[in-house]
C-alpha cells in the first residue's frame, strides 16, 4: 500500500538525516528538534485540526440531514447526475452522493474552507455506502479525491490579502493565472483518472458540462478582470457568504415545505459531526506527525536544493526553483506552505518574480496527503489504491502550469 511506505518513508529518512547531521555537522540539536516537532505535530493535528472542526461537523451534517429530508440534496442529485454518472459510473444518477460532491466542490471552488469539509466528508461516507469492499478505496472515492487535491477555487482571497499586507502593488494580479492553473490541474487530472478508470469522457454530457463550466469561469474571469483589488475582495466575500446562507435558508424553507419535524433532523444528523471528528484523529496524528518529523529533519531543504542542481544543469532558465520550497510543501502541509510562500514574499518581494510564483504555487493545488488522511480515515479506508500517486499528479499539473502562466504573464 502507497500509504505504509511512504508513512514510514518519512521517518526512515527524517531519521537518517538527522543522524548525517549529528556524525558529520556536529548538530547536536537535531534529534531534539524532530522529537519537540513530534509532539507539536500532534498537538496541532487535535487541538488545531479535529476539535476546532467537530463543531462546524456538527453543524453541516445536520443541516445537510435537514437538506436530504427536504429534498434539496436529491434534487441536485438530478440536475448534476447526468454528468456525474459519467464519472463516476459507480454511483446511481440519483443517489445522494452527487448532490453532496457538488456542495463540496461548490464551496471549494466559493473559497468556503469550513463548509467544503462538512460537504465532503458526508460525500465520502455517501461513497463508502455504494462500496463493495469497506477497507479499499473504491474508483468513485479516488476520482473523488483527485479531484478534490486539485484545489479548485475561483478567487484566492487569503492568498490576495496576504500580497496586501506584504505592500503588492497589485495584490490581485495573481488571481487570473492561478484560476488558469489550478482549473489546468483539474481537469488534467480528471483526465488521468478517467484514462485509468476506462471512463469515456468523449460525449455529448461531458462535454457540454466541461464547456459550460468553462464558460462560465471565462466569464467570471472577464466581470473580476473590470474590477478592482477590493471590488474584487468585496464581491468574494459577499459572494461566499450570500451562497452559503442561501443554502441554510433554502434547505430550512424546503423542510418546513415537506412539513419536516427540522430540528429533530438537525439533532439526528449533527450527532454524527463529534464521532466524524475523533475517528480521524489517528490518521491526522500520524500523517502530520510523519510530515512534521522529515521538514524538521532538513531533508526536505536538501531536496529542495537538489531539485535546484538539476535544474541548473539544463542550461534553462531556473528562475522558478526558488519558489520550489512552496510546490513542494503544499501537498504535504497547508500551513507549512503558507508560511513559505511569505517568507519567499518577504525575501525576493511580493511583486517579484519568485513572490508571485509562490503565491501562483500555493493557489494551484491542495493538501493532498492531509486530504487523504482526513477523507479516507473518515471512513475507515486503509488501502488507498492509486489515491495518492495521482493526487501528487494533480499537485504537479497545477505546478507545472503555474511556472508557464508565471513565465507568460510576469517575466
Amino acid at each position: 500500500m502507497a500509504l505504509n511506505y511512504i508513512w514510514v518513508a518519512f521517518f526512515i529518512i527524517a531519521f537518517l538525516v538527522a543522524l548525517a547531521k549529528l556524525i558529520f555537522l556536529g548538530d547536536t540539536e537535531i534529534f531534539k528538534l524532530i522529537v519537540e516537532g513530534l509532539f507539536d505535530s500532534s498537538k496541532v493535528a487535535v487541538m488545531d485540526i479535529a476539535l476546532p472542526l467537530a463543531g462546524v461537523m456538527t453543524f453541516f451534517l445536520g443541516l445537510l440531514n435537514i437538506g436530504e429530508k427536504a429534498g434539496a440534496i436529491n434534487f441536485l442529485a438530478r440536475i448534476i447526475g447526468p454528468f456525474f454518472h459519467k464519472l463516476f459510473p459507480e454511483v446511481p444518477e440519483n443517489h445522494p452522493a452527487n448532490g453532496q460532491m457538488i456542495m463540496n466542490f461548490s464551496a471549494n471552488m466559493l473559497g468556503l474552507d469550513n463548509a467544503a469539509t462538512p460537504f465532503g466528508l458526508r460525500a465520502m461516507a455517501s461513497l463508502q455506502e455504494l462500496n463493495p469492499t469497506k477497507e479499499t478505496a473504491s474508483n468513485a472515492q479516488i476520482m473523488f479525491l483527485v479531484l478534490h487535491t486539485s484545489g479548485l477555487t475561483i478567487i484566492p482571497l487569503s492568498i490576495m490579502a496576504q500580497r496586501a499586507i506584504l505592500g503588492a502593488k497589485d495584490p490581485s494580479d495573481i488571481f487570473i493565472p492561478c484560476l488558469i492553473a489550478t482549473y489546468v490541474a483539474t481537469v488534467v487530472s480528471m483526465i488521468a483518472v478517467a484514462i485509468k478508470q476506462r471512463i469515456n469522457l468523449i460525449n455529448s454530457t461531458v462535454l457540454g458540462w466541461l464547456g459550460g463550466i468553462t464558460s462560465l469561469i471565462a466569464l467570471a474571469l472577464w466581470f473580476l478582470s473590470t474590477k478592482t483589488k477590493d471590488e474584487i475582495e468585496v464581491i468574494s466575500k459577499v459572494t461566499g457568504n450570500l451562497v452559503l446562507m442561501l443554502i441554510v435558508v433554502s434547505f430550512l424553507l424546503g423542510a418546513m415545505r415537506k412539513k419536516v419535524d427540522i430540528f429533530d433532523a438537525f439533532i439526528e444528523g449533527a450527532k454524527g459531526g463529534f464521532e466524524t471528528s475523533v475517528r480521524i484523529i489517528p490518521y491526522l496524528v500520524g500523517m502530520l506527525v510523519a510530515i512534521g518529523a522529515f521538514r524538521n529533519s532538513g531533508a526536505m531543504d536538501y531536496v529542495i536544493d537538489g531539485l535546484k542542481f538539476l535544474f541548473s544543469l539544463t542550461g534553462l532558465n531556473t528562475e522558478f526553483t526558488d519558489a520550489l520550497p512552496v510546490a513542494l510543501m503544499r501537498p504535504l502541509s497547508g500551513s507549512g506552505s503558507r508560511a513559505l510562500m511569505i517568507d519567499a514574499m518577504k525575501q525576493f518581494g511580493p511583486d517579484s518574480f519568485v513572490g508571485r510564483l509562490s503565491c501562483m504555487f500555493q493557489g494551484a493545488a491542495d493538501t493532498t496527503f492531509y486530504i487523504v488522511a482526513l477523507y479516507f480515515g473518515s471512513v475507515g479506508i486503509r488501502n488507498s489504491r492509486y489515491a495518492i500517486p495521482f493526487g501528487l499528479f494533480a499537485d504537479l499539473m497545477g505546478v507545472i502550469a503555474g511556472i508557464a502562466l508565471g513565465y507568460f504573464f510576469f517575466h
